[in-house]
């Protein structure tokens, strides 16, 4: 008998981590539905969940996003043509380029940390406080100083 199908073990960490995750991002994705930045998808939080408030350079946002450059360099030029991000040249640095948000990412970020703050505030209702604190807390010990705060 495999593992996943041993129902005299609890499921596999990673599988657990792996259905909550999907199911915050679908309900994330419905709500995003209803607004203006419909065309938003939860491939973008690369972009929009690593970048600094005065812009980041693509090796930047891939390190801290744990992808390489070239998916991120990808959700970067899709996240352009749709007017979020806009590449400048660095003032340190003529050959290199500063990826930050425009007006209109600013205003996706800010409505996007909302949705997952309202998501977050449902789960509380749903499972309880003390759990999802509970289950913040672990998250937040797992992932030590890998996961920062939240861009502003």
């Amino acid at each position: 008998m495999s593992i996943d199908h041993d129902i005299s073990r609890p499921p596999l960490m990673i599988r657990l981590l792996s259905v909550a995750f999907d199911d915050f991002c679908e309900q994330l994705e419905e709500r995003l539905a209803d607004t203006p930045y419909n065309d938003i998808r939860i491939s973008h939080g690369c972009v929009f969940g690593n970048i600094e408030p005065e812009g980041s350079r693509l090796t930047e946002l891939a390190e801290r996003a744990r992808m390489t450059k070239q998916s991120v360099g990808e959700v970067t030029s899709d996240l352009e043509q749709r007017g979020y991000v806009e590449r400048v040249p660095d003032p340190s640095d003529g050959r290199a380029k500063i990826i930050r948000l425009t007006e209109r990412g600013r205003a996706a970020q800010a409505l996007g940390v909302g949705l997952i703050d309202d998501l977050e505030q449902d789960w509380c209702e749903r499972f309880g406080a003390e759990r999802v604190a509970a289950l913040r807390e672990a998250l937040e010990t797992i992932t030590g100083e890998r996961v920062g705060a939240v861009p502003a």
